[in-house]
């Protein structure tokens, strides 16, 4: 067979295994990132080299319909990004203009794209500091990308990437970070020609408002309590290179919260893109803050126990409780220690009666002498006291074993 023949059969064998389609999945990296796109903030994609950072992105565009320009930040200088000077008709009074790159202009020629950054991390110092306002004000010498542009990046951790550079503080500061890992079900399903689609949140209009709302009540109530936090550069050169909390940053944050809110994503989506933006230490307080935002009104699970909606989860229960004796603690009035006793046989009824030791304990204490026990405590007292007993019982085992370990 004629070698041009064999060569047409080669290609025909290569657009058989290039050819792919997507189906609907649940994947909360992939979510978290269309949520960071949606919000128009930079997202930078950490990961392993061959992991798929590269493909995920070329996946992301065409699944959105948006032309994917990817550019190697590693193989350009700093005047590719902050422009090359030229020379204009009269310099002296027009000054000299920073020509834009050939990408650049195709961008703004096409009024939308993801601008693909990758191996960020092998730029140099010059190049990322030439990318500043890139990544912020979406200005490329003296070019202005339009609104429709994303930006996306990628880069290897320090130890994996050749010849590689820890990001500078503030371009790092710029970029919400996720930490891109595989999913063995995704690769095995992709290899076999079928990917996750990847789609837009979808914004209910109807919850707008409450949404900003709820973003800035959260964000500025947390860093009220925790004004440390505003601003915290990292000691570690490494640590300065990933999500850190700043005001910048903490904007970001806002602005996902905001977004996640209306598009009713999962809290551990959310989370990710909260602790990418400002670190995972200050993301998961404030994950912390919004599920007390959440919790139950003190007042009104006192007002009516027997039809009391407590929270599913055991943490959250369990501080919803905690909140109902630190109430009946400020006001100690008889009627409003008995309804805590009512509160939590209600709580007994419908949840694990573990939660309860803690807070029974605490309600206890608060008894007058001149107050009469309710039929609620004589009902909690043999659940409290098989906790109790179960709990000795456990520390009695444990410290059986270290004796005998000991010998």
């Amino acid at each position: 067979m004629p070698s041009n023949a064999q060569m047409t059969l080669s290609d025909s064998l290569l657009t058989l295994l290039r050819t792919t389609t997507i189906e609907p999945r649940h994947d909360e990296q992939l979510e978290a990132l269309t949520l960071a796109v949606a919000a128009d903030l930079p997202v930078l994609l950490w990961g392993e080299p061959g992991i798929g950072k590269t493909a995920a992105l070329t996946q992301l565009a065409a699944s959105l319909d948006l032309p994917l320009t990817t550019v190697i930040a590693s193989v350009h200088e700093p005047s590719d990004f902050s422009g090359l000077p030229i020379v204009g008709d009269d310099p002296a009074t027009q000054g000299v203009p920073m020509a834009p790159p050939q990408w650049a202009v195709e961008l703004v020629r096409a009024g939308r794209g993801l601008l693909f950054l990758d191996e960020l991390s092998t730029a140099t110092p010059a190049v990322q500091a030439a990318l500043l306002r890139v990544v912020l004000e979406r200005k490329v010498g003296a070019l202005q990308l339009p609104q429709g542009v994303r930006i996306v990046a990628a880069a290897n951790p320090r130890a994996s990437a050749a010849d590689g550079w820890e990001l500078s503080p503030p371009l790092a500061n710029r970029f919400v970070h996720l930490h891109w890992v595989h999913d063995r079900d995704v690769v095995v399903r992709g290899l076999g020609g079928v990917w996750p689609r990847a789609r837009l949140p979808r914004l209910a209009p109807e919850r707008l408002t409450d949404a900003a709302a709820y973003a800035r009540r959260a964000v500025c109530g947390f860093l009220e309590a925790r004004p440390n936090l505003i601003h915290q550069l990292p000691s570690s050169e490494t640590r300065r290179g990933g999500a850190w909390p700043s005001p910048r940053s903490w904007e970001a944050a806002l602005t996902l919260l905001a977004f996640g809110t209306a598009a009713d994503v999962s809290r551990d989506v959310l989370g990710l893109l909260v602790r990418g933006a400002v670190g995972d230490g200050p993301g998961l307080e404030l994950m912390a803050h919004l599920d007390r935002l959440e919790l139950p009104d003190p007042e009104s699970l006192l007002a009516d126990p027997s039809a009391a909606d407590l929270p599913a989860r055991g943490d959250l229960r369990q501080a919803a409780l905690e909140g109902v004796v630190a109430a009946v603690g400020a006001r100690p009035e008889h009627d409003r220690w008995a309804a805590a006793w009512a509160l939590l046989v209600r709580a007994m009824e419908t949840g694990s009666p573990d939660l309860l030791v803690g807070p029974a304990k605490a309600l206890a204490g608060l008894r007058r002498d001149d107050w009469e026990v309710p039929e609620a405590l004589e009902r909690l007292a043999p659940v409290i006291g098989l906790t109790e007993g179960a709990d000795r019982s456990v520390a009695r085992v444990t410290a059986g074993q270290v004796r005998r370990a000991s010998r």
